[in-house]
């Protein structure tokens, strides 16, 4: 079955901007989002700013990415703790996202027929103790695209 997937790990808030996170942190993040930057129609806009460390390597499993993408933050493991309590006091915080789209045949995602079984993976010891220290919440969001050639 066709499978890509990415995971990442994210800061969020509505009034402390990406930059801020970034001073604080004293750690540049991989990708950024800005409140209010996209529009698709003049109501559709990012709700938060965003701040995020990705893991997009192919032919990694989920728990692969997410190690690659912790061992990235565990030196700012403090900081990153004083500053998801500073956000969750005006409605930011943290997430560990997991991002996964089955039967995707999408041309730009060529499938491999020899890139390894990606289903299956588990959180460790490690991975629960950063989230729950952290305060960091997970969120999966899995989409099937079985179909999707149709709805084009």
């Amino acid at each position: 079955m066709p499978l890509r997937q990415y995971a990442y790990f994210a800061l969020f808030s509505q009034h402390v901007s990406a930059d801020a996170m970034t001073c604080h942190l004293g750690m540049t993040p991989d990708e950024v989002t800005v409140r209010g930057s996209r529009f698709n129609e003049p109501t559709a806009v990012p709700v938060d700013h965003s701040w995020m460390v990705v893991c997009r390597e192919p032919d990694l499993r989920v728990d692969e990415q997410i190690t690659r993408v912790l061992d990235r933050l565990q030196p700012h493991t403090d900081r990153i703790c004083d500053l998801t309590k500073q956000l969750a006091r005006t409605g930011g915080g943290a997430t560990l996202h997991i991002v996964r789209y089955f039967n995707d045949t999408d041309p730009a995602h060529p499938d491999t027929a020899d890139a390894p079984s990606l289903l299956g993976w588990h959180l460790d010891r490690n991975v629960l103790d950063f989230l729950s220290v952290t305060g960091a919440e997970l969120d999966i969001d899995e989409y099937d695209m079985a179909g999707a050639e149709d709805a084009r």
